[in-house]
């Protein structure tokens, strides 16, 4: 089982990573979808987790793939059916994810009415930074969101533009699912998706928590 380590060398493992989609208004006019009434969630396994400082290797002959820019929330003890007004309490702290997506093999599926988990689940679809405590973060919904490739930036937000908040993505999805010790839940990507390819140089980061330069393989 991979592991994510905060800047105390604490360390967490993820059983599994809860990823949430349609969560930034702009994100869900660029891919031409719609907004819902309550959040879109999809899972990705643990086998997806990599260092994002380490060179990321994307998979090939499967189409397209495109970095999102998200903020990460590591829950610090079992989570199972909290109140929205409780949740925060289950917080450890906050990185920096990417959220890789094939969006070829995802805009299949769609198509096509199937469920699109390896165009989010494959080795190595969540690329993560180090992890801050949550004390160390003042306002999370203040928060820039930044990402660009070889120099050109491409996505550039804040995390204030979520539509569903960090208390009630917890508080809903421990109503389905129980929350483990080391869950992550990455909480949706602002505009400026867009492709990588090997060479690429990446910048990305979110103001007090990452900043990072990263390559891909």
């Amino acid at each position: 089982m991979k592991s994510i380590i905060f800047s105390n060398g604490q360390k967490y493992t993820p059983s599994k990573i809860i990823g949430i989609g349609r969560n930034y208004d702009k994100h869900i006019q660029e891919m031409k979808s719609r907004p819902t009434e309550e959040p879109v969630i999809f899972i990705k396994p643990n086998s997806a987790l990599q260092d994002i400082t380490q060179p990321i290797e994307i998979p090939k002959n499967h189409g397209t793939v495109h970095h999102e820019v998200e903020l990460a929330v590591c829950m610090g003890k079992r989570t199972r059916a909290v109140k929205e007004a409780e949740a925060m309490k289950y917080v450890a702290g906050y990185g920096l994810a990417l959220d890789l997506t094939l969006r070829d093999v995802q805009a299949r599926a769609k198509q096509e009415g199937l469920p699109w988990s390896l165009a989010k689940g494959f080795d190595g679809a969540c690329p993560v930074s180090e992890f801050v405590d949550k004390a160390k973060i003042g306002d999370v919904y203040d928060l820039t969101l930044s990402l660009s490739v070889n120099g050109q930036v491409r996505q550039h937000s804040n995390t204030g533009f979520m539509i569903f908040k960090i208390p009630y993505l917890i508080s809903y999805i421990s109503q389905w699912i129980t929350l483990l010790k080391g869950d992550l839940i990455i909480t949706g990507t602002p505009e400026g998706v867009g492709p990588l390819q090997s060479g690429d140089k990446i910048e990305a980061g979110i103001s007090h928590i990452a900043q990072i330069r990263t390559a891909v393989k």
